[in-house]
């Protein structure tokens, strides 16, 4: 990943296993991306801080994180995240 402009504007979180790094932005809150703790090399982008992004054009995946668990016992032997419940 590579930020072309506004780094400066950013403040990492991370939490449990430090392993997701959540970044949000320092003037407003709005989180604005994070490298996943299950697949460290994919990201999760919100999609509404790019400039001219449709995001109409894109299918939606819903995610219900009230019941998320922190670690996951049966996570796929391809992810390098914790497994321990």
């Amino acid at each position: 990943l590579i930020i072309l402009q506004g780094g400066q504007a950013l403040t990492l979180y991370q939490w449990n296993t430090r392993r997701a790094k959540h970044y949000f932005c320092k003037h407003c809150g709005i989180y604005v991306f994070h490298r996943k703790r299950s697949a460290p090399d994919h990201y999760g982008v919100n999609v509404f801080c790019l400039e001219g992004f449709d995001p109409a054009a894109w299918p939606v995946r819903i995610t219900e994180g009230a019941s998320m668990t922190v670690e996951d016992a049966a996570a796929r032997p391809e992810w390098p995240g914790p497994r321990v419940i």
